[in-house]
């Protein structure tokens, strides 16, 4: 499926030393010091435009390596750990061109939308609707035909387009739902946080039994998984 170059809409274009070359690449210095060191995650990191998901009271901020508030007591994910995410899910897949991803938790777009430069297709479910239509306006300059956002309870997956070969979530839980695993083809992979204070970033491999082979990479804080919709 083709992409979109990122950047190409009328937001994308402010005038400001906040988009500058300079400053983004001083953020993707900083997520390669921290130990992500796939070039295709870097360079994703590097080219969507952080500052249209952030709200402008807190422009000055959009090219930290630091989640920010976005509201409804959700944040915008740390670039580090959507980097390290991008970059574990990776490591599972022969070809991320064909890929499927389901990402748990699209809050205000911005992983999706970095998701979007790595994988084939990428689905993204949000379970408040007023970050739902926040992340649709805020991704809608950057014109990406292959990721798909629904509005739904993300701890029950979205089953209609499943199977997935990886699933990815930016909230915590004290484990991993059923519905993901099943939703996940056999091979495939889950990245996401597990714990409810002492939380670790846990990768979860499907084996042929239908079970996760879990491995803990090191320790995050998420904010929490929860169901329904609000």
């Amino acid at each position: 499926m083709s992409r979109s170059p990122v950047g190409t809409g009328p937001r994308a274009n402010a005038p400001s030393g906040l988009v500058s070359a300079r400053v983004r690449d001083r953020m993707v210095e900083r997520v390669r010091e921290l130990g992500v060191r796939d070039a295709r995650v870097l360079e994703a990191i590097r080219i969507v435009p952080r500052h249209l998901f952030v709200d402008e009271a807190l422009a000055s901020r959009a090219y930290e390596d630091t989640a920010l508030p976005i509201g409804h007591g959700q944040t915008i994910s740390q670039p580090y750990i959507v980097a390290r995410t991008a970059e574990l899910a990776l490591e599972c897949l022969p070809d991320a061109r064909s890929a499927r991803v389901l990402e748990i938790g699209s809050g205000c777009g911005y992983a999706a939308a970095v998701y979007a430069q790595l994988f084939d297709e990428v689905v993204s479910v949000e379970r408040v609707r007023a970050l739902h239509e926040k992340a649709r306006e805020n991704l809608r300059p950057l014109r990406l035909p292959n990721l798909r956002l629904v509005f739904g309870d993300g701890s029950q997956g979205v089953s209609a387009a499943a199977p997935y070969d990886c699933i990815v979530a930016a909230a915590s839980g004290s484990d991993i739902p059923i519905a993901w695993v099943e939703q996940l083809k056999e091979g495939g992979r889950i990245v996401a946080p597990i714990g409810i204070w002492n939380q670790q970033l846990t990768v979860g491999i499907k084996d042929a039994t239908g079970r996760l082979q879990k491995s803990l990479k090191e320790p995050v804080r998420f904010v929490p998984l929860r169901g329904g919709v609000a």
